[in-house]
C-alpha cells in the first residue's frame, strides 16, 4: 500500500500532509482525553510495525503488506489504530525505509481513511464478532485501501496501467483470507485475560466480549 517516492509532485504531497496532520491531531486530542488510548496507540504502532516488517512484497505499482488492521481495530479501538498507523509508518521510515518519509502522510491516509469509513458503516453495526463478520470487515477495509492507492496513482505524474493496479488489488485477497483468523485469535486471547487489571488499560474489551 506504499506510494513510492517520486510518484506525486510536491504540491500534492503538501496537500496530503495538511490532511493527515489534521486527522492525526484530531485523533491525538481524543486520545489525550482518555490516557489508556495513548498506551493502546503505542501498542498499535508496535504491532503494526511488526506486521509490516514481517511480510512485504512488491506487486505492480505498490506493495503487498500484512497490515494487521482488524486485530488492531477490534482489540484496541479506532483512535489508537489511526494513531498507530501514523506512528508505525513514522517508525518504519526512521528505522528501515527513510525514503518512505516523503510520503508518510500519503501512506497514513491510505490506511486511516478506509478505517474511518469502515467504522462509520460496518463497524458501528457490529454487534457479534465471528469469523464471518471479521471477513466482511477485512474485505471492505482492504477494498478501501486499494481504492486509496488507485486514487494516489491517478494523481501521479506517470500513468499507471489499470492492469498493474488490478494485480496489486487482487494480491490483497491473500490478506483478506488470512487476517480474520489472526483477528479472532487475538480477541480470544484478550477475552481469556480480561480479569487481569492491566488488560483493561491495554485493550478495548467490547469486541472481545462480543466474540461468538
Amino acid at each position: 500500500m506504499h506510494i513510492e517516492p517520486g510518484v506525486l509532485v510536491a504540491a500534492k504531497v503538501a496537500g496530503a500532509n495538511v490532511a493527515a496532520l489534521a486527522l492525526v491531531a484530531a485523533a491525538a486530542w481524543l486520545a489525550l482525553r482518555r490516557p489508556a488510548q495513548l498506551l493502546r496507540a503505542l501498542l498499535a504502532a508496535l504491532f503494526f510495525t511488526l506486521c509490516m516488517q514481517a511480510f512485504h512484497l512488491r506487486v505492480g505499482p505498490s506493495e503487498l503488506h500484512f497490515v494487521g488492521a482488524m486485530p488492531m481495530y477490534l482489540a484496541l479501538g479506532l483512535v489508537p489504530t489511526v494513531l498507530g498507523f501514523a506512528l508505525g509508518l513514522l517508525l518504519q521510515g526512521l528505522l528501515f525505509e527513510p525514503a518512505d518519509l516523503v510520503h508518510l502522510a500519503v501512506n497514513t491516509l491510505s490506511l486511516a481513511l478506509p478505517l474511518l469509513a469502515l467504522h462509520a458503516t460496518l463497524g458501528r453495526r457490529l454487534q457479534r464478532v465471528s469469523l464471518r463478520a471479521v471477513l466482511k470487515l477485512d474485505a471492505a477495509y482492504y477494498a478501501g485501501v486499494t481504492v486509496m492507492v488507485g486514487f494516489w496513482l491517478s494523481l501521479g505524474e506517470v500513468a499507471t496501467p489499470l492492469a498493474d493496479w488490478l494485480r496489486f488489488a487482487a494480491s490483497y485477497l491473500a490478506v483478506v483470507a488470512i487476517e480474520p483468523a489472526i483477528t479472532v485469535a487475538v480477541l480470544l486471547g484478550v477475552a481469556r485475560l480480561r480479569a487481569r487489571r492491566w488488560v483493561a488499560w491495554c485493550f478495548d474489551l467490547r469486541h472481545a466480549m462480543a466474540l461468538r
